[in-house]
């Protein structure tokens, strides 16, 4: 009595695994794109999906008679590297991957399993948005439990939201609101409304890829952390940041036997500075002498290209390095690399991933452009993210660290666990020149007051009067770094109770 209807179970299953048929699949293929079941294949050792047989609700009189394999979105949960990771994946080939309502339901129910089992969630995100035929119409009054679901989701499971095509209108929001957005180049866009819509709307005729693709959101508003060249980069870099956290908030970060000397020091790092304060140099050529194997994964790395923010391990660890970038524009502050610092610092606090400051920080822009766009709001973010975060934080200043940017690359008012200089460092409100223009302006002698004010300014009075725990030499960074880390892992830090700090947006 079994045999034929497991029989037809297969066929039904084989049918479902086309999704929109040979001839859409080799158009995925032509468009330089992957099927969704290639991509999950790619990113899992192994597949358990969840609600292969569903089809269009049953209430949605508009699609009678339509047919869409699995409604057009692959669910389940598969390892990654050994560890089980929930998995989402939208099906060009079945209604260019739009959202309808079964399909919605089988995501919500991966989210529950993402949530209840605490492992990590990723989507791979190439979807028109939300089906309109469905969409239209009163029934659209119970949607949109996905972004408040992903809003609780928030800090308590990793979120990974790979634009790997199209992301329109509905799916837009899931890398809004995710931990970790790669897109693909020339192929993966989003936008709260497609150029069909624009075009209806405000009558400006716009490619995607112009609206809103990797060049646009990875170099310009910043929603992107990475351009990728393909799908096959794309599932590696997921699966290289995966490899950082923890699988939720309540585990220990993973951490690595490290084959990279802890004791190790770079006799190069003597030679990264120039002769002059003025010079810029590039910090990734500290970062590189100071990390695990010289390796490192960027975070945002072409979008307010003043500060740095990349994921590493230090002695096996994994640590957010939070770092100026002196190359641009001399490592000063604005409005997007106050706000680009302020979420990576969230972000590993919420997995107890460490942070380490490299500070050469000249301060915030001033004029009147950025008083406009508010920076003070935007700095404020910065530093009430890095306040509030009770990881264990190391800071160390290699150059200039003055005014406020002092504050917010975690001075010595914001917790570090170990707060340390090299000896060429400048801490202070402003710079020799800066304060000497202010002072002794009309000073015959301005060179003379310059140097005397540089004086003052000296690491040693720092360090000499407590306000540093120590000056090192350079190549003693990176044991000195790992030495301070073991030290704070079982860190503990008591807040006054509240239900939330209210963080300026």
């Amino acid at each position: 009595m079994l045999r034929p209807l497991a029989a037809d179970l297969e066929e039904r299953r084989a049918a479902a695994r086309l999704g929109g048929g040979e001839e859409k699949i080799a158009r995925q293929h032509q468009a330089g794109k992957l099927t969704a079941r290639e991509r999950v294949a790619l990113l899992t050792d192994d597949f358990t999906e969840l609600g292969i047989h569903a089809r269009p609700h049953f209430s949605q009189r508009a699609m009678d008679g339509k047919d869409a394999p699995a409604d057009g979105v692959i669910t389940g949960w598969g390892h990654v590297d050994g560890r089980p990771v929930a998995i989402v994946a939208y099906d060009f080939t079945v209604m260019a991957g739009a959202m309808g309502m079964t399909g919605e339901i089988k995501v919500a129910r991966v989210r529950e399993l993402a949530l209840t089992k605490r492992i990590p969630i990723v989507w791979l995100l190439d979807s028109a948005g939300a089906r309109i035929q469905e969409a239209v119409g009163a029934q659209f009054a119970q949607t949109g439990a996905l972004f408040r679901e992903q809003s609780v989701m928030s800090g308590v499971v990793p979120q990974v939201a790979a634009v790997m095509g199209p992301c329109a209108a509905g799916t837009a929001y899931i890398p809004g609101l995710a931990d970790f957005v790669p897109m693909v180049s020339g192929r993966g866009s989003m936008a709260l409304a497609g150029p069909h819509l624009v075009r209806a709307a405000i009558g400006e005729d716009v490619t995607p890829e112009a609206l809103g693709g990797a060049r646009v959101h990875c170099r310009k508003s910043g929603v992107g952390d990475l351009e990728v060249a393909d799908d096959e980069e794309c599932i590696a870099r997921i699966k290289e940041y995966l490899s950082y956290f923890p699988a939720s908030c309540e585990e220990a970060p993973p951490r690595l036997e490290a084959s990279d000397p802890v004791d190790r020091m770079d006799e190069a790092l003597l030679d990264v500075l120039p002769e002059s304060n003025r010079k810029p140099y590039d910090m990734y050529d500290v970062i590189r002498l100071i990390v695990d194997d010289g390796r490192w994964l960027d975070l945002k790395p072409k979008w307010a290209k003043t500060i740095i923010t990349c994921l590493a391990r230090m002695g096996g660890r994994p640590v957010g390095i939070v770092a100026s970038q002196p190359r641009h524009l001399g490592g000063i502050l604005d409005n997007d690399s106050a706000d680009k610092a302020a979420h990576f610092v969230q972000l590993c606090d919420a997995f107890g991933i460490p942070l380490v400051f490299l500070v050469d920080v000249p301060g915030f822009m001033v004029g009147t452009k950025v008083e406009q766009a508010g920076i003070i709001r935007h700095g404020a973010k910065m530093l009430h993210a890095v306040a509030s975060a009770t990881v264990p934080k190391i800071t160390v200043v290699l150059r200039k660290a003055y005014g406020a940017g002092y504050y917010v690359m975690n001075g010595r008012a914001y917790e570090p666990d170990l707060i340390v200089a090299w000896p060429s460092a400048e801490i202070s409100v402003m710079g020799a020149e800066g304060a000497a223009e202010i002072l002794f302006r009309d000073a015959p002698n301005k060179a003379d007051m310059v140097e005397g004010y540089r004086k003052m300014i000296d690491v040693y009075l720092a360090a000499g009067n407590g306000m540093i725990d120590d000056v090192i030499d350079p190549r003693e960074t990176r044991p000195t770094i790992i030495k301070a880390l073991g030290l704070a892992e079982g860190k503990k830090l008591e807040r006054p109770y509240r239900k939330r700090g209210v963080i300026p947006v």
